[in-house]
This record gives structure tokens, sequence and C-alpha cells, in this order.
């Protein structure tokens, strides 16, 4: 049956236009969300009060789902604070520094090291709890700082957070706002973040090391690594609290331990989605009370609170600016009949979907189109510097795409996440590599250059792979 299209859906698809066009100006997209929010509230209640109201009621629905994201998020930043001032981080990575003995075995070593902490820690956390101390070592044995900050921004930022198997804070986003379960999401992403991961990670090392044999290799290096970043690690550094090394040892085993188990117990008990968070978020608490306790002392209650406050002034920070974004494209699933009532057409299983039931019955799409379209939009959701604020846009779309195609929900979902992320997520955009390279003490800009034609390399090659699988 053929939906009939009401001013509210062209309305929608009015203000995502709007949206795709600010990202593209590298413009704030906040703004415009919530004017969007507050025109469709207007249209379907017909009432100021109502269409205001929706504005804030859409937050809450946008909080609520993105709740358990943030804590997790907040929590592990927590953790990794105690973790690094204690200087347990640096128990923990100290037994795999013997093995970057060579340039090549420091860059695929650090990257790699990266890449598993990122998938417990985030990249942001990942690169204080490593960057120090293994950074160092590379530089040691030959392996340019540039070249360190390439491995840990594309391992983590890009192939890490792309997944983001563990937390899984970036596919429950892309899942909820197309309408699919986390768990398809993170099975269709697997096969597209191992192409897209390895076909960056060796056309960077390539380039890298050519480069170097012709001496037009520029290590990019600046006077400090300053930024917000830097300083936080320095002030890291300056508050070391002490401990015993028979204790920091002790703790250095039992942390990663621990969080194997839980992969474990994922694997044994089937635990996905909020469950694997929960548990991962649990552990984290444990672990950072345990720590606080032992390294303060007397002063460990109080220093438990300052180490969540910490973690959640971190969480709110990086998702401020996604809860109005993402509350606009909720409004393009399931929120909108339950913020403002039945008003769409009898048989309207939402914005989104009528608007890929319409466009497939006027324009001939193949998985091709899809493909391409998903990368396309992906990347320019990331033009922002947060792989995350337009990863719902991405779910959105390739739920409409899929809708008009008839199948492929799931590949174009990840293939949208996957673009988004590598892109805005913090290897391409100048202000989102400072992490990195604040730790290596390299430019921003030489960074993203550097990163630019391996990641669109890497792009291209996983668009075409999406193409066989939709």
């Amino acid at each position: 049956m053929e939906i009939q299209l009401l001013p509210i859906h062209w309305v929608y698809l009015v203000f995502i236009g709007f949206i795709l066009a600010l990202l593209i100006k590298r413009r704030d997209t906040t703004m415009i969300c919530v004017v969007g929010i507050f025109a469709l509230g207007l249209l379907a209640t017909e009432t100021l009060s109502g269409s205001v109201s929706g504005i804030f009621n859409s937050f809450l629905y946008a909080t609520k789902e993105l709740m358990g994201t943030i804590m997790i998020i907040s929590i592990v930043v927590a953790m990794s604070r105690v973790l690094i001032r204690t200087g347990i981080n640096e128990a923990m990575v100290a037994p795999l520094t013997r093995f970057l003995r060579t340039p090549t075995l420091a860059f695929w070593g650090i990257g790699i090291i990266m890449m598993v902490t990122s998938w417990f820690f985030w990249p942001s956390p990942g690169v204080a709890l490593i960057g120090a101390v293994l950074l160092p070592v590379a530089v040691r044995v030959g392996l340019p700082a540039l070249g360190a900050a390439m491995a840990m921004n594309l391992f983590g930022h890009g192939i890490a957070l792309s997944g983001d198997y563990i937390i899984q804070g970036a596919p429950k986003l892309t899942a909820d706002a197309a309408g699919l379960p986390v768990s398809s999401v993170m099975e269709a992403s697997i096969p597209l973040v191992i192409v897209m991961g390895l076909v960056t990670t060796v056309t960077a090392f390539w380039m890298m090391r050519r480069d170097i044999k012709n001496g037009t290799w520029r290590d990019g290096l600046v006077a400090s690594g300053t930024g917000d970043s830097g300083s936080l690690l320095a002030s890291d550094e300056q508050a070391k609290v002490s401990l015993t090394p028979k204790v920091k040892k002790t703790l250095a085993i039992l942390i990663p331990l621990l969080f194997a188990l839980d992969v474990v117990a994922m694997f044994v008990l089937h635990l996905q989605g909020g469950d694997a968070t929960a548990l991962v978020g649990g552990t984290a608490v444990f672990i950072l009370i345990a720590v606080t306790l032992l390294a303060h002392r007397n002063q460990g209650l109080e220093q438990t609170t300052s180490y969540l406050i910490e973690g959640f002034v971190f969480g709110f920070k990086v998702f401020g600016p996604v809860i109005p974004i993402a509350a606009f494209f909720y409004l393009g699933d399931s929120a909108f009949t339950e913020l403002f009532g039945k008003i769409l057409p009898e048989g309207s299983h939402g914005i989104v979907n009528d608007l890929g039931v319409a466009l497939a019955g006027h324009v001939p799409l193949n998985g091709a189109v899809g493909a391409v379209t998903l990368t396309v939009v992906g990347a320019i959701t990331g033009l922002d510097g947060s792989g995350f604020s337009g990863i719902s846009l991405a779910g959105s779309i390739a739920q409409l795409f899929a809708t008009a195609i008839g199948s492929g929900a799931a590949v174009l979902t990840a293939l949208g996440q996957v673009a988004a992320i590598w892109v805005g997520g913090g290897t391409l955009i100048p202000w989102a590599l400072i992490p990195a390279a604040a730790i290596c003490g390299v430019s921003p800009f030489e960074l993203a250059r550097r990163n630019l034609k391996p990641v669109l390399i890497g792009l291209g090659v996983t668009t075409v792979v999406a193409m066989f699988l939709v």
C-alpha cells in the first residue's frame, strides 16, 4: 500500500538537506536541529506550546536513549584517570615495549596495542594510557613521531572506534536511527571494518616508508605537545600517586585479566548491546573504586567521587552536541509517535520509512548507488570533527535506501558508520586529531595530511566491497 506523504515528511527531508549543507560548510548543526524539531512539533500539534514542549521532550527522549553510552564512556574515562595517575598504565604496557625493536615493529605494535586498548577504553583515554609510554620507545628505535601518531590514530580512532565492538556506543547510535538490532549492525560492520583497516593502515605504512626512503618525509614536529589532551596528560603526570612496584605489577596483570574475563562472559552468556556494556561498565567501576582506595587510602572515598566527576564532565562534554542532533533524527522513527501522538498516515512506520517507500516507487535504486551514497553521507557528516554527531543521520538514510532497494539495511548502516567515524572521529579533521597529535608533539594538520590519501583509498575499496554485500 502506498503511503501518502504529509507536509511533515517534506519538512523533515528539507531539514536533513539543511543539516548536510551546514556540515559541508563545517558549521554547527545544533540550532538547525532544534528548529527542525520545533517545525515538526508545530505541524504535528498545531499549537505553539506543544511544539515548544516537543523540543524539551525530544531532548529527554534522546538522552534516555543515549544514557547507557554516555555512562559507559564517562566511567571508563574516570577509571583511566586513576590508572594514569598511579602509573599502573605504564606497568600494563611495559612488557610490550621489549617487542618494539624496529621502526616496522614499532608502527604495527603501537597500532595493535592502541586498537585493543581503544576497544575497552575508547581512543582518547587510550592515547593517554599508552602514548606517553610507547612513544619514547618508538622514537628510540627509529619510528618518526608522526609515524607513531599515525599508527595510534588509524588503529584507535579509525579501526577500533568505527567498529566499537566492546563499548558499542557507535553501533547503538546507528542501529537505533536505522531501526535495527545492534547485533545486526555489528555483524555487518565486521568485513567493512577489516577491509577499511587493512587497506588504510597498509597504505599509510607503505607511503611512510617510501617517503622516508626518498627523503620527502616531513615529521611535522612542534615545539611541545600542546593542546587540551596534552595539558590533561601533563596534569595527570604531575599528580602522580605512589604505589609500590609490587602492587603496580599485580594490578597491571589483574586489570586486563578482568576485562578478558568480561569478553569471555560475553561469548559464554551471549551478552550483547546494553548487557555487554553494563558488564564492562560495572567492571570499570569496581576497578576504579579498588585502585582509588589502594592509592589514596584515607582520601579514597573523596577521590573516588572526584574521578567520577572528571569522567562525567568528559562524557557530557563529548555528547552534549550529539543530544540535540540525535533528538531530531530519532523523530524520524518511533520517537515521533511517542512524543506527538498518531499524526502520521495509517500504515506508517515512521517518517524515514515512509520516505523510503515513496522513494522506492519513484527512483530506481540499486546496491551500488546506495553504497556510494552512504559513504558520501557518512563522510560529510564527519566534517564537523565529531564522528558521532552524524551517524544517526547515516543510520536514518541507510534505512531509507534499504527500504527503497529492498535489502541491505545493516550493511548500509554499517558503511555509513564506518565512513562517518573514519572521517570525523579523529583521522582526517585537524581539530579531531588533537589527542594523538598532542601526545606525540606533532602538528594535527600534518597528521591529517598524512592520513588523507590512505583513508580516501580505504573508503573507496570498502565502498566497493559493500556493493557486493548489500
